[in-house]
């Protein structure tokens, strides 16, 4: 969670915000790739989007 944090005190500090949709959506990229590694039950509805 530290990670996290940094990046909202860049945000906040800069006023970068619109970075913040951008960051978002590439941490749930990056967890639907883990889970669709990881998990043989969800890989079906993976690869239907």
């Amino acid at each position: 969670m530290g990670t996290l944090r940094e990046i909202w005190a860049f945000l906040r500090v800069r006023k970068k915000f619109w970075l913040a949709p951008i960051i978002i959506a590439l941490l749930l990229l990056g967890v639907l790739i883990v889970f669709a590694g990881q998990a043989g039950v969800v890989s079906p509805f993976v690869y239907m989007l």
